[in-house]
């Protein structure tokens, strides 16, 4: 192959897509497992809302149904996301769960926001709460979330989509923790103005919670380097090799969870074989940085412009 031209290596490999799918169907089981447990609980948590007045309960029956969504909606994408895509999407599908994941975190902050309105009106003319019935719903609330928690472990280690699933399960434990807190309080104490508090703490914490969330998605889809990837240092290591005169055009960016993609011109020495040197910095690439899907061009010394065949 002339030194010139486009000499690339395209990955994953065929084991590595392999894994991908396994952990991708993996994934999808625990998805609809905690959707079953999610759509059941909402239903009985809205009406026990409904029938002691308590907007803390309404409010992480609210979350329960944004849950509800974002399960399904991470569970379409985690389907369409490994589809066979159609020839003009050359990167595939990939990015539908990253897409999903910038959804769900920005569907988490608009919950958040209501929650906010609805307790500061709720906090100057404080209701009647059936605390006792609140608590008994709440810790069964509680139940449900820690077992969709335990559901979803496994999956959210490396995928956004997974982890933005988790994330809403994990926000509506926070919330039935909160129910509670605030079912006793106005259970032993008669204090009504807990329920509305007690809804601003869940909805400064599915705030932060979500927040991270959103800006790693929408860091995904703006091609930036993948997060604690240091560009310079990826530059440096490349530029080390022997044989290379210098590094140009260097790209990072992730292409979906758990796959990164990295294109550059290196300009070779004289007298540096590419064939050698093409295999030596793929392999240090996938070694140092696990970066499997590379595009290297590598070029002569002293051309300027468009690579020529030598």
């Amino acid at each position: 192959m002339p030194v010139g031209s486009d000499t690339a290596v395209h990955s994953p490999s065929h084991q590595h897509t392999h894994d991908l799918d396994a952990r991708n169907a993996a994934n999808r089981r625990r998805l609809l497992a905690t959707l079953a447990l999610a759509a059941t609980y909402m239903v009985v948590e809205f009406v026990a809302g409904i029938l002691s007045n308590s907007l803390a309960l309404l409010a992480d029956a609210g979350h329960m149904l944004s849950d509800v969504a974002a399960l399904a909606l991470s569970l379409f994408a985690s389907w369409y996301a490994h589809r066979p895509p159609p020839i003009h999407r050359t990167y595939g599908n990939y990015r539908a769960e990253i897409l999903a994941a910038m959804v769900n975190g920005a569907a988490l902050i608009a919950i958040a926001i209501l929650i906010f309105i609805e307790a500061y009106e709720r906090l100057a003319d404080p209701p009647q709460v059936r605390g006792a019935l609140m608590m008994g719903v709440a810790v069964g609330g509680l139940l449900v979330n820690l077992a969709g928690l335990w559901i979803l472990h496994g999956g959210r280690q490396g995928n956004l989509n997974m982890r933005g699933a988790w994330l809403h399960v994990l926000t509506d434990a926070m919330g039935s923790v909160g129910a509670i807190a605030a079912a006793l309080l106005i259970w032993l104490f008669g204090w009504l103005w807990a329920d509305p508090v007690t809804s601003i703490l869940i909805g400064l914490l599915v705030i932060y919670s979500s927040w991270r969330l959103l800006a790693e998605s929408i860091s995904v889809l703006m091609n930036n380097a993948p997060m604690g990837m240091n560009v310079s240092e990826v530059r440096a290591a490349i530029s080390a090799e022997p044989g290379v005169e210098s590094v140009h055009d260097l790209h990072l960016w992730t292409i979906a969870n758990g796959l990164e993609g990295l294109s550059a011109h290196v300009v070779l020495q004289q007298d540096a074989v590419w064939a050698t040197v093409l295999a030596r910095i793929r392999e240090m690439i996938h070694d140092r940085f696990g970066i499997d899907h590379t595009t290297i061009q590598v070029e002569p010394m002293g051309l300027k412009e468009h690579p020529v065949a030598i």
